[in-house]
């Protein structure tokens, strides 16, 4: 005769009372675990498919990321020429040193300018018989030919194209300045190159991030479609969907990291591989 429970007594139940909710979540991990196991065996399996599918991934990601990394130097060196820039204004061979000197007083008021340089034509000459080499022949001049000259070191906020060249157009409109040197050429052909390559680079990371999609996609169908009996089963035998879709889901993510290990890789070997050319790069003046 089953022994019954004396009144007030807990029932033998009620001592495993939540048991089955911690059993449901060990399960559920439990077939995760299991699950991702799988998934990686199965790709061990298939070794040449895996890998042949985790370098086009690699180089999928790995293009747009090396674009945008020579990007990114190539705004650094235009930030370091940029901030380097300078201007020369030659006076008119008929501007005294002290006009040179007024010049250089109203330029330096600017706030645009850091700083403004005054050489005058004297220094210039001894300058250049000193590095030119050409001493004989400077002493037959019966006059220095050379102006006195302005050297104007714009502030960090107008070195730039855009701001070094409102300054050239302010300076050749200045009484006495003959002529204003800078080359700005190469710097906004860079700067439009710069520009060129973002977007080709943003453009290319969409067609790319696409064929990703497609690979990965295409990858998963074909798994299903070798491994469709096993889901009929498992449909039959009360799988739901989520528990279907589990194993291929964690089959992408396995050739989603494989794929982002291989473009690392692709990455650091580039990267190695142009250190040295890099190295060599004159800094700028």
């Amino acid at each position: 005769m089953a022994e019954r429970n004396k009144p007030g007594e807990p029932g033998r139940g009620a001592n495993v009372a939540g048991s089955p909710l911690k059993d449901q979540a060990h399960s559920y991990f439990a077939h995760h675990r299991r699950v991702a196991r799988d998934s990686a065996r199965r790709l061990w399996q298939q070794p040449v498919s895996s890998v042949m599918t985790w370098l086009v991934m690699g180089i999928a990601l790995a293009l747009p990321v090396g674009l945008l990394l020579l990007l990114s130097s190539l705004q650094g060196v235009s930030a370091g020429w940029e901030s380097s820039a300078r201007i020369t204004l030659y006076l008119s061979d008929d501007t005294t040193l002290e006009r040179a000197g007024k010049i250089q007083a109203e330029l330096s008021s600017d706030s645009r300018i850091e700083s403004v340089t005054l050489i005058d034509r004297d220094r210039a000459l001894a300058e250049f018989r000193a590095s030119s080499g050409l001493q004989d022949a400077l002493d037959y001049l019966e006059e220095n030919p050379l102006p006195h000259t302005l050297l104007v070191t714009p502030q960090d906020s107008a070195r730039t194209a855009q701001g070094v060249e409102t300054l050239v157009q302010y300076f050749g409109a200045q009484e006495g300045v003959d002529r204003v040197q800078v080359d700005l050429g190469w710097l906004q052909r860079l700067n439009a190159m710069a520009d060129l390559l973002a977007r080709a680079a943003w453009v290319l990371a969409l067609l790319l991030a696409a064929a990703v999609v497609l690979v990965i996609g295409n990858t998963i169908r074909l798994a299903i479609e070798s491994r469709r009996d096993e889901i009929l089963v498992a449909k039959l035998v009360g799988g739901t969907d989520a528990f279907v879709r589990r194993p291929f889901l964690y089959t992408g993510a396995w050739y989603g990291l494989g794929g982002g290990i291989a473009a690392w890789l692709m990455l650091q070997i580039a990267i190695w591989w142009l250190s040295g050319p890099v190295e060599r790069l004159p800094p700028p003046p």
